[in-house]
């Protein structure tokens, strides 16, 4: 075991979140978003000026520029979107807004500009967040290194110049240049990011490193195996570029109908108009039964129908920890049938502790004076497993004497001298100078059981073992079972974690399938596996290493509080609250939701059928076909708004886990 020179955290999610430098767009660096705004803030100049019953001339022209403002980019991409014969559902909108302020509506008309400026301002705000982490992650890899010369000397070099056979040196606390293999030295990298492994990995020669990864206390030299664009992070940002790519455009189902529905309204209305002008009707009546049609059968009050549930379930969600990023995904969560969880910060805590004391009882030292010195060695240390040490003889109240004479060598363990005695601590194949049985026997007990065995020597003779394991969440058994009940398959663990410890987790958490010891690609290797065998995919997860697999899935899923930065922008939903509980109860909510627009669209179907029929056997007279049409939209979003209700969020929890 030993010290690292990295500065210590009070925080290890704080500091593995802050892995990825943040590049952030300016939110007003976009148009989108600087359209949206001056729509909205002129709606809202015109609305208390107009309800308090000032003259039109003023409020008008405000309501006017709203309507420009908000309304002429989808107008102009709906117009290039005609001539490739494509009716655009925006432009739909921005011609029923129109429509809406021709027969006086013009608030209502002006409302529905904003509401879709908005939303188009919010999905280029995701699409500018996800490309920023994208960019940020290649600051993971520093931008020089230092090289190795054919004479011994050194040299900094940009690491766009190392070539393949280069000799580079890292120093202890320096991120690796480039991917390549030890040649010599002996230390332990912190390779979180890339294989997602609570804790350093130990480095001799012959062993792979990772660029960007963060090298412990010793030196290694390093030949290098791949160029800078090809290594490994370099490879997870053109992944997890190419699976956003290629993930089909996503639309609500009832935009998929819409569009058919829209072309039928149009064409319809033109014959409801043209139809009995030709039979020798008066002009101003054939125009009027016309437009009171195309009121009526709107499809605003279809989509209407859609989205209340959906933004409600959104609300309510976000209310109880669960960020989910647009209607689309709130409707793609329910559609799921697999899920494939990660372990380290998912399933587990993502923090390193002392699961087992192991005194020998030969030593004649109880368990609680084992963990006094060996916490009291490591105290002056940094290591991740160091802290373990340190925190579980905090937490059992144990008073920690001062430590002296503290030293680490690299991929070893630490010495120091505490109330008198020698302590190390370390692994037990390197604190061993003889090969002892009982103790590696007791070892191998520990590490068959997904524990880190740590060795403590006390003047020079095995005093006890400790077992240190990433502890598993306490809600993560009952979420497992509570998605398989869900999906009807029981989940998949996914981990670069090695396989050991990923088998007994697994058991731990109730997951059958296991696959261990992967990279970035090999998980979305699996989620396309999955793919082409025609499974809805969600998958879970919270590092860099997750983000292609998240990129890719149907629905990908971060964990808020441990979650790198890339993770979060390239997931469609994120527990904020890090509550695993809370995804199989999103999910449930989420086919709630699709109950309620079902319903909707049932009471929305009855009123336009009533309404449409009445106009054209009878004489529907505009006022009260608008009163019919509002009111149906009124119904059917009021139903909608029940899911923001705590009580829809309890029946979610309890068919999540039931």
């Amino acid at each position: 075991m030993t010290a690292t020179l990295t500065p210590p955290a009070a925080d290890p999610h704080s500091a593995r979140a802050a892995a990825v430098p943040r590049r952030r767009t300016r939110l007003l660096a976009l148009p989108e978003v600087r359209w949206a705004v001056a729509a909205t803030a002129l709606f809202l100049l015109a609305l208390p000026l107009q309800l308090g019953g000032a003259p039109a001339w003023i409020w008008g022209p405000l309501y006017a520029l709203s309507y420009a403002t908000g309304g002429w980019e989808p107008g102009w991409e709906g117009l290039k979107a005609l001539k490739d014969r494509t009716l655009d559902v925006d432009l739909l909108m921005v011609v029923a807004a129109l429509g809406a302020a021709s027969i006086g509506q013009v608030m209502d008309g002006a409302l529905l500009i904003v509401i879709f400026a908005t939303s188009g301002a919010l999905e280029a705000l995701a699409a500018a967040r996800t490309a920023d982490s994208v960019r940020g992650l290649l600051d993971l890899a520093p931008a020089t290194a230092t090289r190795i010369t054919s004479d011994g000397s050194e040299r900094t070099v940009a690491v766009e110049e190392l070539t393949v056979g280069d000799t580079v040196l890292v120093r202890p606390g320096e991120r690796v240049g480039a991917d390549g293999r030890v040649l010599a030295g002996t230390s332990e990298v912190d390779q979180a990011s890339i294989t997602g492994e609570p804790l350093p990995a130990a480095k001799e020669p012959g062993d792979e490193v990772f660029a960007g990864t963060l090298n412990g206390t010793g030196a290694l030299r390093v030949r290098v195996e791949r160029d800078a664009s090809d290594s490994v992070i370099a490879r997870i940002v053109r992944m997890v570029q190419e699976a956003s790519g290629t993930k089909a455009p996503t639309q609500l189902f009832i935009e998929k109908v819409e569009q058919r529905y829209s072309l039928g309204m149009v064409a319809a209305t033109l014959a409801v108009f043209a139809v009995p002008l030709a039979f020798g009707e008066a002009f101003s009546e054939a125009l009027l039964r016309a437009m009171t049609f195309m009121i009526v059968a709107s499809p605003c009050a279809v989509v209407l129908a859609t989205m209340p549930p959906l933004l409600s379930a959104i609300a309510n969600a976000g209310r109880h920890g669960v960020l989910v990023k647009s209607a689309v995904v709130m409707e793609r969560l329910g559609q799921i049938d697999a899920v494939a969880l990660d372990k380290t910060g998912t399933l587990t805590e993502g923090t390193p502790r002392v699961v087992e004391v192991r005194p020998l009882p030969e030593r004649g030292l109880d368990g609680d004076e084992l963990l006094v010195l060996a916490a009291a060695a490591e105290h002056p240390s940094e290591h991740p497993l160091a802290r373990a040490v340190v925190d579980a003889a905090r937490e059992r109240g144990l008073e920690l004497p001062a430590a002296e004479d503290f030293t680490s060598a690299p991929g070893v363990g630490v010495r120091a001298v505490v109330r008198g005695r020698t302590v190390e601590v370390g692994a037990p194949a390197r604190l061993l100078a003889e090969p002892d049985d009982a103790v590696m026997a007791l070892a191998g007990e520990l590490e068959g059981s997904g524990r880190t065995a740590v060795l403590v020597v006390v003047d020079g003779g095995p005093a006890g073992l400790l077992g240190i394991a990433d502890r598993l969440r306490p809600d993560a058994a009952v979420t497992v079972a509570a998605l398989a009940a869900l999906t009807g398959t029981a989940p998949t663990l996914l981990t670069g974690d090695n396989p050991r410890a990923a088998a007994h987790l697994a058991a731990e958490a109730g997951i059958e399938e296991v696959r261990a010891g992967l990279l970035p690609q090999d998980k979305l290797g699996a989620v396309r596996e999955w793919q082409a065998a025609g499974r809805r995919v969600m998958v879970v997860g919270d590092g860099v290493n997750d983000a292609p697999a998240l990129a890719a899935a149907h629905i990908g899923v971060a964990m808020g509080r441990a979650g790198s930065d890339l993770a979060l922008e390239t997931a469609d939903a994120v527990v904020v609250r890090d509550e695993l509980a809370a995804v199989p109860a999103t999910v449930a909510l989420s086919r709630r939701a699709r109950d309620l627009v079902v319903q909707n669209l049932v009471i929305a179907g009855v009123f336009i059928a009533g309404l449409v029929v009445w106009d054209l056997v009878g004489t529907l007279p505009l006022p009260l076909g608008v009163a019919g049409h509002e009111g149906s939209t009124v119904l059917v979003g009021l139903n909608g708004l029940r899911l923001l209700r705590d009580t829809a969020w309890n029946r979610a929890v309890a068919e999540g886990v039931g």
